[in-house]
């Protein structure tokens, strides 16, 4: 049963992205990961482990070059094959990617992973390890940080092919409320299905409450 569920889903996630882009719209997963953006992220990057980590790293990066961050991104990616892993250690060890493991476990499935960036969009914390350490040149920071506040965007689905799950990026700035300045983004990722479903189950319940 579950996996004929998922197969729906699935087939219907692609029919309305199918569709979606044809009419130049917005893709059928969006309004629900828009939604759990406002309502639970939100509370996320309010979180004063998170703003503190940020501001933290970016005094820390302040004077750094554009080569030296480069190396630091080269580091970073020979690491993730290598049982050496100084700088990735370095930073799953720290208070906020425990945060962020913690709060991505208690969406059971929902969140795939998560991760901050500073404002040089270099990683500060993670739930899980990425592929690498600057993401400055990917949208997920140019379209949020540079952008400024209660920037958002959200990616289109695609198929994990380690995990057979479709996936959705959805990617924020952050804003330090005390200031009102952004001072980083964080993106997640969302397990599309797994989010249509928990809408789906949320608009149904009032219905059944009701029937009784």
């Amino acid at each position: 049963m579950k996996s004929q569920r998922v197969y729906l889903c699935a087939a219907a996630i692609c029919a309305g992205v199918a569709v979606a882009t044809a009419a130049s719209a917005a893709g059928p997963h969006e309004p629900s990961i828009r939604d759990f953006a406002e309502n639970t992220v939100t509370a996320w990057v309010s979180n004063p482990t998170v703003v503190e980590a940020i501001k933290v790293q970016n005094a820390l990066h302040a004077s750094l070059s554009q080569d030296e961050i480069i190396a630091k991104d080269k580091q970073w990616r020979a690491e993730t094959a290598s049982a050496d892993r100084p700088l990735i250690n370095r930073v799953l060890s720290n208070d906020l990617s425990r945060y962020l493991a913690k709060v991505s476990k208690e969406q059971q499935g929902l969140v795939t992973e998560v991760f901050i960036m500073d404002n040089r969009g270099l990683n500060v914390g993670q739930s899980d390890v990425t592929s690498d350490y600057w993401q400055g040149d990917e949208a997920k920071w140019r379209k949020t940080f540079l952008v400024g506040p209660n920037a958002m965007i959200i990616d289109e689905v695609e198929l994990d092919e380690s995990t057979q799950t479709f996936q959705s990026q959805l990617s924020m700035s952050i804003t330090d409320q005390a200031t009102g300045k952004v001072i980083g983004a964080i993106t997640v990722g969302v397990d599309v299905e797994a989010i249509v479903w928990a809408t789906l189950d949320s608009k149904a319940q009032p219905l059944v409450s009701k029937a009784r």
